[in-house]
């Protein structure tokens, strides 16, 4: 791809790393930017600025936020009992946005994936076990991905947990297998919730 212009082709470049965007994609972008007023440009730009380097992770869930304690940790409406334990950020956005769970979460950003690199000692797990150590969580409540890597994840954690004598579940396989959870539509999701069952039952399924 030519270009006329070197700053545009810096901007195609950059533009070009987001996942899912090809270099035609991202000329359309920033082309379509360029036609924009210019105060909203800065705008965009300031805020992505602005995330990327004040952004935080809560020092409870290991969520994005903007506060060391983020609102649903510190909520005194969210049941301490409770820990719905995902992958990252979006799986909390798509299990809030059905409104079936009053609980807490974990987050782990990410799931054990041998393949790409991705080993225990890269997530958050060790914050989760410790967390459940000190005896507020009765339930631990399995929300990842229907895949093998997210099937991997949940048994080797299970495996930790079982000394601890928690109850452990998995949302109900309403969800297709191979899906990703952010993608899985409210009603299913909120359904997937509610109708979880205990992780050692899903294991005959």
């Amino acid at each position: 791809m030519d270009f006329s212009s070197k700053l545009l082709e810096q901007a195609v470049n950059e533009m070009a790393q987001l996942p899912g965007i090809g270099k035609r994609t991202a000329l359309r972008m920033v082309l379509h930017l360029l036609k924009q007023p210019e105060a909203q440009t800065l705008a965009m730009t300031k805020a992505l600025d602005a995330f990327r380097t004040q952004v935080i992770y809560c020092q409870e869930c290991h969520n994005l936020s903007d506060v060391p304690v983020c609102e649903i940790c510190s909520s005194p409406k969210r049941s301490n009992e409770q820990l719905c334990v995902v992958e990252d950020i979006r799986d909390v956005m798509a299990i809030e946005n059905t409104g079936q769970y009053q609980g807490k979460y974990h987050v782990l950003n990410g799931i054990i994936s041998p393949i790409d690199g991705v080993g225990p000692q890269d997530l958050t797990i060790d914050a989760l076990v410790d967390k459940v150590k000190q005896g507020e969580v009765k339930e631990v409540i399995f929300a990842l991905s229907a895949t093998m890597e997210g099937d991997t994840t949940i048994f080797y954690i299970n495996k930790l947990l079982q000394p601890l004598q928690v109850s452990v579940s998995t949302i109900a396989r309403g969800i297709p297998v191979g899906d990703e959870l952010e993608y899985t539509d409210e009603v299913t999701l909120g359904r997937s919730i509610l109708q979880r069952i205990p992780y050692e039952d899903s294991l005959s399924q």
